[in-house]
């Protein structure tokens, strides 16, 4: 299957998803004891439709057409009139789409949403001990727990909002996140990253190097260094910090393309999207020259294979479902493969970005 092919498949499937109520997941919400119209926000304006917006917004990054702008001015508009949920990590995450558009569709009420929620990100979020960001959804409290998924779901968004409002505050928070994250989920044996740290129990769970957490900084890094501009000691150790994750991976890689589910663990199963991640994370890197490109190959192969799991309908196959945090490695491992959203949106930033660096590299 071509690249186009695949990718017009994913946009399909994604815009289907993003005007889709799925109704077992308000269930799900109704006997955690939410109320029908907070499950009916939280089912239309979550995680998996930030990771979906951003993908579709990349598609403008590549073709500057005007009607990706238009539908997701569209998108936005229309979950704007209908309510926001209420504000968790993860239900940050389709802001940092919100921050791009506003750039070239500046309205008012984009902006007062987002200096709403980057105000309650700085003062009004749960905090763990050391003043981390604690990882709270909608369905788990989560006390005294730090995640991979926390810097790309919540920090990016706020990098991005300190540099539109030129806010001081918003950028320093942004950056003692990311110290406080690397410094509790690095396994400095490895250079990847374990999916969490708990301050209860004062360790990192089962040290599951659990290939989607460890995605998420892959893609973190490079776009952070990308939106803020820091000082040179950060960016050196960001850029250090990217790069020896990422030639970690590649003696990792397993010869079909992907990486498994726990990445150290051959006797796991290969995991999709956490390898769409890895491969945007290459691509982004070595088209910023934080990688050599020698890695190419590395980031090829992986898209080939993302590109060999999209089926007619669009969906990402080798999915696993969404993952909470495990006491053993035999958590992650039997979590089941099912195609998910998210899939679909991994797997569209990673093809978007191969098109995206590629159209750079042949400038």
């Amino acid at each position: 299957m071509e690249r186009t092919t695949a990718l017009e498949r994913l946009e399909n499937n994604l815009k289907g998803f993003l005007y889709k109520t799925d109704e077992s997941y308000i269930k799900n919400l109704l006997r955690l004891g939410k109320s029908r119209i907070e499950a009916e926000r939280l089912a239309v304006w979550d995680w998996p439709h930030g990771v979906g917006l951003y993908g579709i917004y990349k598609q403008y990054l590549y073709t500057k057409d005007a009607t990706v702008l238009d539908y997701l001015e569209r998108w936005f508009d229309s979950r704007i009139e209908f309510g926001l949920p209420e504000k968790t990590v993860n239900t940050v995450a389709p802001l940092l789409t919100l921050a791009f558009l506003y750039e070239a569709r500046p309205k008012e009420i984009y902006r007062t949403i987002m200096l709403e929620w980057a105000d309650w990100i700085v003062s009004g979020m749960d905090r763990t001990e050391e003043d981390g960001l604690q990882h709270r959804h909608a369905e788990l409290e989560n006390l005294g727990e730090l995640w991979d998924d926390t810097l790309f779901m919540t920090v990016l968004f706020l990098a991005k909002a300190a540099l539109l409002f030129d806010n001081a505050t918003y950028r320093d928070e942004a950056v003692y996140q990311v110290l406080l994250h690397l410094h509790y989920l690095c396994d400095t044996h490895t250079g990847l990253f374990y999916h969490a740290w708990s301050y209860e129990r004062n360790d990192n769970f089962a040290k599951a190097l659990w290939g989607r957490g460890n995605a998420w900084i892959t893609m973190f890094i490079p776009e952070f260094l990308e939106i803020l501009d820091c000082d040179e000691p950060f960016v050196k150790f960001l850029t250090n910090t990217l790069v020896r994750q990422l030639e970690s991976l590649v003696s990792y890689q397993d010869e079909s393309g992907l990486w498994h589910t726990l990445i150290d663990d051959p006797s796991s199963y290969l995991e999709a999207s956490g390898s769409a991640g890895f491969c945007y994370g290459f691509y982004k890197a070595i088209g910023q020259g934080l990688l050599s490109e020698e890695h190419l190959p590395v980031a090829q192969k992986a898209l080939r294979a993302i590109i060999a799991r999209v089926d007619e309908e669009g969906r990402l196959s080798d999915v696993s479902y969404g993952t909470n945090v495990g006491e053993t490695l035999d958590h992650y491992r039997t979590i089941p493969l099912i195609p998910m959203q998210y899939g679909q949106g991994l797997a569209m930033l990673a093809l978007m970005e191969s098109m995206i660096e590629e159209q750079e590299l042949h400038a």
